[in-house]
């Protein structure tokens, strides 16, 4: 059996720590270590953070965040209408050389143990990341 938690959350930098401590909450109440919780924390804030900061003018009023906890694991889904971008043009950071933003994606998988992208041009982008309770 699993638990369900749904925020709807303005598209706002300001609400983006108010996210983050409402998850990491929310693992610990999960059994997630420290460490674990960390990641978790990291990858929403780059994950809300992206729909704010990169979503189109004028499409973001606000975004939704789900939660569910059960069987081990977290799934988080954080869910946009701002306005999405084409997938296929997403291109893996140089690592070697790295440059100031363009991170995210790569922070988020790199954290997470699974993460699905969706993303329709002109509607929005929906994230799922899931990680697993050790």
């Amino acid at each position: 059996m699993s638990d369900i938690l749904k925020l709807s959350v303005p598209g706002k930098p300001e609400y983006v720590g108010m996210v983050r401590l409402a998850i990491s909450s929310l693992a610990n109440h999960a059994g997630f270590d420290i460490e674990a919780i960390e990641d978790i924390k990291v990858a929403v804030s780059e994950a809300c953070t992206n729909v704010v900061c990169h979503g189109q003018v004028g499409f973001c009023s606000s975004y939704e965040v789900d939660c569910e906890i059960g069987n081990n694991k977290l799934i988080i889904s954080i869910i946009d209408q701002a306005g999405g971008y084409d997938i296929n043009n997403y291109k893996e950071p140089n690592i070697d050389c790295p440059k100031q933003g363009g991170l995210g994606v790569f922070i988020i998988k790199a954290l997470m143990d699974e993460v699905i992208i969706c993303s329709d041009i002109g509607t929005g982008t929906s994230i799922k990341m899931v990680k697993y309770c050790k």
